[in-house]
């Protein structure tokens, strides 16, 4: 009998992923958890249909892909540099912080290793971009002072999981040991060579190759040459990428910030945007696919003590970091309100963890059960410091006062 499994796979994705999302929605919740738990429900943890393991995987990595295009795509860095003195330090911080406090919960309260724990703080740290800006957008901040200054925040955060991406597979063997000093040595400096002269090519050559490259396409009148030029260059970028440094996510950001300063980026981003959603959604189905939903059960407390640092940690962290700049009470609570959950880059820093035996499997539900129920509860941070902040009006910092934008 002619086995159709990717087929199957692709039809369960989709239309529990729309049953899922519709019901998250209905209830106030973002799509992404519905999306997730589509996959949970086709996965090998629960009972009925199981999607196939080994396809899945790859769908994601292409969703990866196109994510990463799409931040390329919208990167602005006139943006990042208004918000810089705040952004910057910010989100370099709050890293920082998120991560010592999953060392600790790691080391101390779950019994891991240095490694694992550190790792794990790691991905806890980041919070997610497909959820910051559709919590902007619902509440019209995504042009004002507390939108520039959380997505430019985020895309610090980005650029930092871009080269982490890039790094880990050097600094890591595959039983999850950090390697000697002098061969982390050679890797690091061999490979940052390699990742600069990737960007500067990408910047100096393909700044000009690529843009030359789609007025050719648009010449031709032909949509479905421009979406297929546009995902060409998205796919073979990152594929190049991948060949050289084992991360798709460098190339495919690099193709989109290169596409980004284009006077085709913008028809650039509309024609990807169908595919980035569809892959995406495949991207979010996945992950629930790797979930096993009784570590919920099995582990509590552990559960909790994740959750705590996405919710309360990192939002203190946040709070400590924009009242240190001295802004305004309103918009240091909204903007610690938007980062307060994580999403598709803990996803793959999970993931790379766990192909490079950094991370258990448990550790990995736990990252999961954090992105799951962090999304899930953002909605009501956001009530919450509407509540103490007085109401949800833009946040401005005051007068001169304000760093943000100095």
């Amino acid at each position: 009998m002619q086995s159709y499994s990717l087929i199957s796979t692709l039809v369960a994705a989709f239309v529990l992923a729309f049953a899922f999302g519709m019901i998250a929605n209905r209830l106030k919740l973002s799509p992404l958890v519905g999306y997730l738990l589509a996959g949970v429900a086709v996965g090998p943890y629960t009972i009925g249909f199981v999607a196939d393991a080994e396809l899945a995987p790859q769908l994601a990595e292409i969703g990866v892909i196109l994510l990463m295009f799409g931040v390329g795509l919208h990167f602005s860095p006139t943006d990042l540099m208004k918000v810089r003195r705040v952004a910057v330090p910010g989100a370099l911080v709050q890293i920082a912080a998120a991560t010592l406090m999953g060392w600790i919960l790691g080391r101390f309260g779950l019994g891991m290793g240095d490694v694992e724990a550190l790792l794990m703080g790691f991905a806890l740290s980041v919070a997610s971009t497909v959820v910051l800006m559709k919590s902007l957008e619902e509440r019209n901040q995504g042009k004002g002072e507390v939108g520039k200054i959380a997505v430019g925040w985020l895309i610090v955060e980005d650029l930092v999981i871009v080269i982490a991406l890039v790094m880990l597979p050097m600094l890591l063997l595959t039983d999850g040991a950090a390697v000697d000093l002098s061969t982390l040595g050679l890797n690091v400096g061999w490979t940052l060579l390699k990742v600069a002269a990737f960007v500067a090519a990408m910047l100096f050559i393909g700044g000009r190759v690529l843009p030359w490259v789609l007025v050719r396409i648009a010449h031709t009148r032909s949509r479905e040459l421009f979406t297929l030029g546009v995902l060409a260059i998205a796919l073979g970028i990152a594929w190049v990428a991948y060949a050289l440094f084992h991360s798709f996510a460098l190339g495919a950001f690099l193709a989109g910030l290169v596409l980004n300063g284009t006077p085709l980026g913008h028809n650039a981003a509309e024609r990807s945007l169908p595919l980035r959603d569809a892959f995406a959604v495949l991207f979010f189905v996945s992950v629930g696919m790797l979930f096993d939903p009784s570590i919920v059960v099995r582990e509590p407390l552990a559960v909790l003590g994740v959750v705590a640092i996405v919710l309360v940690g990192k939002t203190l962290a946040a709070l400590a970091i924009t009242t240190a700049f001295r802004l305004d009470r309103a918009t240091s609570l909204m903007v610690a309100a938007s980062l307060a959950q994580i999403g598709e880059f803990s996803f793959i820093l999970a993931a790379l963890g766990l192909s490079l035996g950094a991370l258990s499997q448990g550790t990995h539900d736990l990252i999961l059960a954090a992105a799951l129920l962090s999304i899930s509860l953002n909605p009501f941070v956001f009530r919450f410091m509407d509540k103490i902040g007085g109401g949800k009006g833009e946040a401005r910092a005051p007068g001169a006062a304000n760093p943000a934008t100095a």
